[in-house]
């Protein structure tokens, strides 16, 4: 972390408080100490530390165990960058009076810039679940990131990810910082799993789905079969095949897709996804009725998932069930405003029911979410990631 950013969290004042409190203490220079204590008062206010440096390094000879005289010299000697100086200083702060985060968070930067892991992950790990500033619970954070990644500790780091997400989930840095880690902990998984058991049902499957991130298909396909050859119970093997196969322009492979889905099923009833995608099947056949009780039960199973509720929706508008269908396309927009393909439904609606007004406004929304689409489909490309993986709401619905 650099100093301009310490800077930029505290401010050049002090990180103990807004005032110095010096300790009254048995003297034989009580004049000398005050004169310290105006001094250093007046050239905080007057922002100039460099001068208040030497007035604290008086009053801490003179009151060696004086936390604040101690700690706030260790602060204006961390921002000059001198943390040979400031460690001893700071140390003593913490050392004197418990509950000096802030203070401690310095101190274990300066103890990492000088080679004492040890003793910075120890720091970092007693502070960081006390910060209430984000900014500085975020630079914590992150010092404690990287020590755990070069340790290999990469279980902690996650977790330490994870409580940075649900503080600042936009924060450009943390979400960086969130793909590095998880992508680390993804490389280790597969090694381990590789050194475990390298023929097993689950490092087959482990494969397949790298080469379906890659846009490997068939090659994915492949690793799938041998996976359930292996184990054709492994929980949601099938499904995942059934996904690969349906998305093939090959009817044959379509038609495979749909013994996989149902091979999931018998393995588990309550699996809404599956009951979805057959659903879905038996609309595109024309099966109405088959297509109305499978999307009015996924919906059952997951009120909120936009795609079953777009499919039931859709079911009902050929049904001439046109009140309904409008009921569930108005509470489904609600609930996902972004969705473009929802947007489309509803104007479709509305057009059909005369009302062109609101038909003219979803057009325009779905435009603008659409273009977003587009762009982050473009995006998508470009890292080589499937259409199946990207977020459901910038998917085409069906």
């Amino acid at each position: 972390m650099s100093i301009q950013r310490v800077i930029a969290i505290g401010g050049i004042g002090l990180l103990l408080g807004p005032a110095l409190c010096f300790a009254q203490v048995a003297s034989d220079t009580p004049q000398q100490i005050a004169e310290y204590s105006r001094k250093i008062q007046q050239y905080l206010q007057e922002k100039k530390p460099e001068l208040a440096i030497p007035e604290l390094q008086g009053l801490v000879a003179l009151d060696p165990n004086n936390a604040d005289a101690r700690g706030n010299l260790g602060v204006l000697l961390f921002f000059k960058g001198n943390c040979a100086d400031a460690t001893p200083q700071l140390r003593a702060a913490t050392n004197l009076r418990t509950g000096l985060w802030r203070v401690e968070v310095l101190l274990s930067i300066c103890e990492k810039r000088q080679g004492d892991i040890a003793a910075a992950r120890i720091d970092l790990e007693n502070t960081f679940p006390h910060l209430d500033d984000e900014k500085l619970r975020q630079e914590a954070g992150m010092e404690l990131i990287e020590i755990y990644s070069g340790t290999g500790d990469l279980d902690k780091a996650a977790g330490v990810v994870t409580v940075l997400r649900e503080h600042d989930p936009t924060n450009l840095d943390v979400l960086y910082t969130a793909y590095r880690i998880y992508m680390d902990l993804a490389g280790e998984s597969m090694l381990s799993l590789s050194l475990v058991d390298p023929d097993s049902a689950q490092m087959h499957r482990m494969i397949a789905h790298e080469e379906k991130r890659q846009g490997n298909n068939a090659r994915a396909i492949a690793q799938y079969r041998k996976a359930i050859a292996l184990d054709p119970k492994l929980p949601g093997i099938h499904f995942e095949l059934a996904e690969l196969l349906y998305a093939s322009q090959d009817e044959k492979d379509k038609k495979e897709a749909e013994q996989e889905y149902l091979a999931a099923l018998a393995e588990n009833h309550e699996d809404q996804k599956t009951v979805r995608k057959l659903a879905e099947i038996d609309a595109q056949k024309g099966n109405t009725q088959q297509a109305f009780a499978g999307f009015t039960r996924a919906v059952q199973l997951q009120p909120r998932d936009t795609d079953a509720k777009l499919g039931l929706a859709k079911t009902l508008i050929d049904m001439n069930q046109l009140d309904k269908a409008q009921a569930l396309l108005e509470e489904t927009v609600q609930e996902e405003p972004s969705n473009a393909i929802c947007h489309y439904r509803l104007a479709t609606l509305y057009r059909k029911i005369g009302r062109m007004d609101d038909a003219k406004r979803e057009v325009e929304i779905y435009k603008k979410y659409k273009d977003m689409k587009e762009k982050l489909r473009t995006l998508y490309k470009e890292l080589q990631i499937q259409p199946e993986e990207t977020p459901a709401d910038v998917q085409d619905g069906k």
